[in-house]
């Protein structure tokens, strides 16, 4: 069991960049229509956006506001499906008997975007890269918890996912829009936080077969931020994730 507090976060998806947005979004969500678009990383140089896929750009784009310019914070970069995109285009100059580009195999490995975000920012902090299950939003949570009880004075964590390509639908379906949430993290502490971002997680075992939501869980989680603290459930495969408000 551990206690999170969530001290900020941040949002992004095609027409949805703003708390409004997404508060909008929470009571009537829907997948909005998308044909590319990405942030666009006003604040970074021309020549170091140039380098940043789409996924990447999303990344950045919602964990920039939550560090301050004096602050090593750590990292938790966690995604499911990671960069679909990049590595299909790859897989086609394979299948093409093309030379391959060493720059865009080293930007598609899973740990990439959060190298990134360590050389942009000038972090030293610990990065980390999670690719889980279902679930990926919860192990994300306990590195960072983990984190904290290691002495950080608060977690960036990201869960970004992008749209994949066409190719991959037989066997990608939980990915209805490409979007990234970004979360500061910190220790729970009694009566710094509203109910609505202190929160206790609990894990317990599970045998029956759970429903299944329409969004993924970290757009679920968001859904919850924005609504009367309440407990709820996040079940996959035999893990019962129990999520209850610190009130």
């Amino acid at each position: 069991m551990i206690d999170l507090r969530i001290a900020d976060w941040r949002a992004w998806a095609p027409g949805l960049d703003s708390a409004q947005a997404w508060q909008a979004w929470a009571q009537a969500p829907c997948a909005p229509p998308e044909q590319g678009e990405q942030p666009d990383c006003a604040f970074l140089p021309p020549m170091q956006r140039r380098r940043l896929s789409r996924m990447a750009r999303m990344a950045l784009h919602v964990a920039w506001p939550l560090c301050g310019d004096d602050e090593q914070l750590p990292l938790v970069f966690a995604s499911r499906h990671g960069e679909t995109t990049r590595t299909y285009a790859i897989l086609g100059d394979v299948a093409d008997q093309q030379p391959l580009s060493p720059t865009q195999f080293g930007l598609s490995v899973h740990n990439a975007i959060a190298g990134q975000w360590s050389i942009l920012r000038g972090q030293r902090a610990e990065s980390t890269a999670i690719a889980g299950e279902g679930d990926t939003f919860e192990h994300a949570l306990l590195e960072a918890a983990t984190l904290l009880d290691q002495g950080a004075p608060a977690v960036i964590v990201v869960i970004a996912e992008e749209r994949p390509p066409e190719a991959y639908e037989a066997w990608i379906d939980d990915v209805p829009f490409s979007y990234a949430l970004a979360l500061r993290i910190g220790a729970s502490r009694m009566g710094d936080a509203t109910p609505a971002s202190s929160w206790r997680l609990r894990l317990a075992g599970h045998a029956a077969v759970a429903s299944r939501s329409d969004w993924p869980f970290a757009l679920d989680f968001l859904r919850a931020l924005h609504a009367a603290p309440a407990p709820f459930v996040h079940t996959w495969k035999t893990r019962q994730w129990i999520w209850q408000p610190n009130l």
